[in-house]
């Protein structure tokens, strides 16, 4: 995962070197900054840095209990990471309920204040329902 952490960190560097040339660059051609896409790059230093870290903490964390994992030792075999990696549910059809309820708040940013309020009651009660929806009915656990 340290290799993962450090793609994140160094691409969101990058932006970051690319976001002071455009808005450098936007000054001499215009005279004024160009916010939309200097803040654009700006947001995704945050974002690729706040996954970086995460990704790099983690791995420092996994590392203290179990030690290195295969695929950052060199001398890692591929066989040494089969085994089982969680549950995935097949049939699923809460995470596109929840994916059109945040779609539907964020149109409601746009349009009016009104729909924010509804969505958001929407993204609740659908992340309710996806994260409970192994506790009744035949595939309780």
């Amino acid at each position: 995962m340290k290799m993962q952490a450090y793609l994140f960190m160094g691409v969101s560097t990058f932006f970051g070197l690319i976001a002071g040339l455009y808005a450098y660059w936007a000054w001499i051609v215009d005279g004024k900054i160009e916010w939309t896409g200097t803040v654009a790059l700006i947001v995704a230093i945050g974002f690729g840095w706040m996954i970086g870290f995460w990704l790099w903490q983690a791995a420092r964390r996994s590392e203290r209990y179990h030690g290195l994992p295969p695929e950052e030792r060199l001398d890692g075999e591929i066989a040494e990471n089969a085994g089982e990696y969680g549950f995935f549910s097949p049939h699923s059809w809460w995470p596109l309920f929840v994916a059109m309820a945040v779609a539907f708040t964020a149109v409601g940013i746009a349009i009016g204040w009104w729909m924010v309020f509804i969505g958001f009651l929407a993204v609740i009660l659908t992340a309710i329902g996806w994260v409970f929806e192994y506790y009744r009915k035949e595939f309780q656990h």
